[in-house]
């Protein structure tokens, strides 16, 4: 259902849906009486809202006191941003603009749109709110950590045609990042690799052949299984049947610094995909706050990025069949080829 309210300062307004059980609907005679009941510790802010018409029906009237229950009925209201949001003091530059597209390059630390904590601090309610645009939507999303090339639709219209894109994988993806050189291993090893069980390109599933690959300049592919449970911070490899797949190439080589520049293409889009295959080879990306070591609540460090962007999206535009490669002017800073 679309919402009565308008975008406001770049956010849409929250959606709730009157529960239709009849222990509930005997419970309360007024939507006024579940909205507090249900949220009670924003009792005093939801009665200053109801007082000044900022919670309405489905139907755009607003609620008072007295407004009867309707089970499986909507309220519209506007939530309040978290007054602790931390500020992120980077911006998004704009690649590119028309009717229906605008694309950004957006910059580490920035999440793709509201959740959680994150509010105002998002790409998406900056661009609404600064280019007066309430229907602008991302195609796709990007780590907050991560910067580089993000697709949204300018018009509620077209968002389906780009979104199918993504999701039948008709948009070639490229990132870049930097991560230590493959620590190869010698046949007193055992054969026994930095990472997990991985199937290469050929069909081999040897880490020691990949990371050996991967140090000569050879793309490798990684396959595994990936799932992303809720309540936890990062995704997990598991075994069983892979859903998720990386083609990965070392570029470049910083021999004194032992780092490497990787060249990233990811044919699925799983949560973390690429920080984890990557972790999984024994080659974490730099400054990556999950792997090696998990450090979830660390405060954000503005000199420590992620070394992960977006460098370039490639596809066929689903409206007008011409060619479209957007390309990040950004640049991954720790890298600094000899």
């Amino acid at each position: 259902m679309r919402s009565p309210l308008p975008v406001r300062d770049g956010l849409n307004p929250t959606r709730l849906v009157l529960p239709h059980d009849p222990v509930t609907v005997a419970r309360y005679p007024t939507s006024y009486a579940w909205l507090l009941d249900r949220f009670p510790d924003d009792g005093a802010r939801l009665r200053e809202k109801v007082a000044a018409g900022e919670v309405v029906t489905g139907g755009g009237a607003p609620i008072t006191p007295d407004t009867p229950y309707e089970p499986r009925g909507f309220l519209f209201l506007y939530r309040d941003p978290p007054s602790d949001e931390p500020d992120i003091p980077f911006e998004p530059e704009v690649l590119h603009r028309d009717d229906d597209l605008l694309v950004v390059d957006k910059p580490h630390f920035l999440a793709t749109m509201p959740r959680g904590r994150w509010i105002r601090n998002t790409v998406l309610v900056r661009l609404r709110a600064a280019l007066d645009l309430p229907e602008l939507s991302p195609v796709h999303r990007l780590d907050r950590p991560t910067a580089g090339v993000l697709v949204l639709t300018v018009r509620r219209e077209v968002r389906g045609a780009y979104q199918l894109l993504f999701q039948e994988r008709r948009v070639r993806k490229v990132y870049e990042a930097v991560a230590p050189l493959p620590r190869l291993v010698s046949v007193d090893d055992g054969g026994r690799g930095t990472a997990g069980t991985h199937d290469a390109a050929d069909g081999s599933s040897s880490d020691t052949d990949l990371l050996h690959r991967l140090a000569d300049g050879q793309a490798v592919t990684v396959r595994s299984r990936i799932v992303k449970h809720r309540g936890t911070a990062p995704a997990q490899e598991v075994p069983g049947e892979p859903n998720a797949e990386s083609r990965v190439t070392l570029v470049a080589r910083d021999e004194a610094r032992g780092l490497g520049l990787y060249r990233l293409e990811p044919h699925t889009g799983k949560t973390h995909q690429l920080r984890l295959h990557l972790a999984s080879l024994g080659v974490p990306i730099l400054h990556d706050p999950f792997w090696p070591v998990l450090r979830e609540d660390a405060p954000d460090d503005f000199d420590r990025p992620l070394q992960l962007l977006a460098r370039s999206v490639e596809f066929r535009d689903p409206l007008s069949g011409a060619p479209r490669r957007l390309e990040s002017r950004r640049l991954l800073r720790e890298f600094r080829e000899p």
